[in-house]
């Protein structure tokens, strides 16, 4: 591992080797979320989801990356309809109707995966539904932008934003999405938030080059209304200011000089990033 400074940024750079076992991480919490996922239901209550998740985070060796940072006292995030992020799980029981992100993190030998899906419960107004879908398009646009930009030398981070906030335009109504302004994408590896914060919106050709060994999670979040936010008094918890529903998805990924490696999907990007996927990503999943 090395460490590249860039206008005050510490961006921690991985070798491929250090890769490999960030994709072991990514693999748990992509594991984790497909059980917690399948048992979303109305009537299930949040903190049994939370159950749900840490018990295969650990049965598979690993350790949940949430619980006990900065005092979280659990190991997802279950964000329900107006809340955007962060909503720690407890009594709240899932209604039909509802939409629930989670967002789950492993850490394997030091190594942190981090990665978010949205999920309906029961019958979904098909208005969040299109919205989830998306942020979801919009995420793999991000995704693809970076690959681009790390076969061509000449990517820039906010390249990831623009793409996120143009497939948000081009895919939404009108009128259009709040893409939210105050949470966004990060660095990850050795610890779950690193340098750079990555927007969900933007000019590009702006911020830190895209260069093999950068990886990072990126995570739109976009509400039916306006993209003004607030954080609760729990001091975790973040909802939109006008009640409107919001969602968000997120994948962590790794650049090699030939592409993208999705650490948080178990086909590495394949089916979604095509050729701009990295050789790495046949390897395994």
């Amino acid at each position: 591992m090395f460490r590249l400074r860039r206008r005050a940024l510490e961006i921690q750079l991985k070798t491929p080797a250090q890769i490999e076992r960030m994709r072991a991480a990514g693999l748990v919490v992509a594991a984790a979320l497909d059980v917690t996922r399948a048992a979303v239901a109305p009537g299930m209550s949040t903190a049994e989801l939370d159950t749900v998740a840490e018990r295969a985070i650990r049965d598979a060796g690993a350790v949940p990356s949430f619980k006990g940072y900065f005092d979280f006292p659990a190991s997802i995030c279950t964000s329900v309809n107006e809340q955007v992020v962060h909503t720690i799980p407890g009594p709240a029981v899932l209604r039909d109707g509802d939409v629930i992100s989670i967002d789950c993190g492993a850490i394997v030998d030091g190594w942190h995966g981090d990665a978010a899906v949205t999920v309906p419960v029961g019958r979904l107004d098909p208005r969040v539904r299109r919205m989830a879908e998306v942020a979801e398009a919009a995420m793999w646009a991000g995704i693809a932008a970076a690959a681009r930009g790390v076969r061509s030398g000449t990517g820039r981070l906010s390249d990831i934003s623009y793409a996120v906030q143009s497939e948000v335009r081009r895919l939404g109504p009108r009128p259009r999405y709040g893409i939210v302004t105050g949470y966004g994408g990060h660095g990850i590896g050795t610890e779950m938030h690193q340098d750079p914060h990555l927007l969900n919106h933007g000019r590009p050709g702006r911020g830190p080059a895209l260069v093999p060994g950068l990886v990072l999670a990126i995570e739109p979040m976009l509400t039916l209304g306006r993209p003004k936010t607030a954080e609760l008094a729990d001091g975790w918890t973040v909802v939109t200011v006008d009640g409107s529903v919001a969602v968000h998805v997120e994948h962590t990924f790794a650049l090699l000089e030939d592409g993208a490696w999705v650490l948080t999907a178990r086909d590495g990007g394949r089916d979604r990033l095509g050729g701009l996927v990295s050789g790495r990503a046949g390897t395994d999943g």
